[in-house]
């Protein structure tokens, strides 16, 4: 990884964003890029005003980074749509990965969809990493999520060449679907016959994780399945939790393209609902 990108609107949550790039830029070595966007469908006298002043503000963050912090760093502006200016900038300053801050929530209602963040990480041609947790050191346990399909395997292969650490554990989870046994309760199926399914379905789960990981260039890995009760993102969520991991890492594409569309529905739930921080990697080529 030699470029990362942070997204800035000077808010706390941007702060948060801010610190976890500047983690990983000292960790990697890459450089820092800084750069917020100025709504130029504003009056004249406004945006060249806000222009001055965030431009100002992030050199000054970017020379207190490159002083202290040792890092290769720089500031940019962009006039565009927030959304549209930070995508754009991503391929002009050849970022290898974009570091935003958690959206907003509401007490009674999560507005992910549709939020610049949701629409930022559909779009974006490099991984998003959204920085929910207070930066406090290096990621120490990964998850990696995966469902088995061509798209996961190519985002777990990038998000192996990003270099996030070698010190950094690692697991692999993958939630098996026992449709078969569901159905054996449903019709009253003796219930050892319902068990014995569950176990071959784990088992079988355990299999193809195992032969899907065999020619990833990934180290020792913890390899897990769980088999889905709710949701596939609600056991992700669960596993993370369970196994203290502080990065998710999801794959931005599944395997029902009409249902999922860009955004994998399944990366989009464990989005809007994680606290821990997630990397949402696209299965393409950097």
């Amino acid at each position: 990884m030699k470029t990362i990108l942070v997204g800035t609107d000077f808010s706390e949550r941007s702060d948060r964003a801010l610190r976890r790039a500047t983690l990983l830029a000292r960790q990697t070595g890459a450089a820092l890029k800084l750069v917020h966007v100025v709504d130029d469908d504003l009056p004249v006298r406004i945006v060249e005003a806000e222009r001055e002043a965030a431009t100002g503000l992030l050199q000054q963050q970017a020379a207190t980074l490159r002083a202290h912090d040792g890092l290769d760093c720089s500031a940019h502006v962009v006039l565009a749509d927030p959304f549209a200016g930070l995508i754009e900038a991503v391929p002009r300053l050849g970022a290898d990965l974009l570091v935003i801050g958690p959206h907003r929530r509401q007490l009674l209602r999560d507005v992910f969809v549709g939020t610049t963040a949701e629409r930022t990480i559909r779009a974006a041609a490099c991984p998003v990493l959204m920085a929910n947790a207070p930066p406090v050191g290096p990621y120490r346990h990964a998850l990696l999520a995966t469902d088995l399909s061509p798209g996961s395997r190519g985002a777990l292969r990038r998000f192996g060449g990003l270099g996030f650490g070698h010190r950094l554990r690692g697991s692999v989870l993958h939630v098996f679907d026992a449709t078969e046994a569901a159905m054996m309760r449903i019709h009253a199926t003796r219930e050892d016959d319902r068990e014995a399914h569950l176990r071959e379905a784990g088992a079988e789960a355990a299999r193809a994780l195992n032969a899907f990981l065999r020619d990833l260039p990934q180290g020792p890995m913890v390899e897990l399945v769980r088999r889905r009760n709710g949701s596939a993102a609600s056991e992700i969520l669960a596993a993370a939790a369970e196994t203290e991991a502080d990065l998710i890492v999801v794959g931005t594409q599944s395997r029902g393209a009409f249902e999922t569309m860009v955004l994998g529905s399944v990366a989009r739930q464990v989005l809007r609902s994680a606290t821990a921080d997630v990397l949402a990697v696209p299965p393409g080529a950097a």
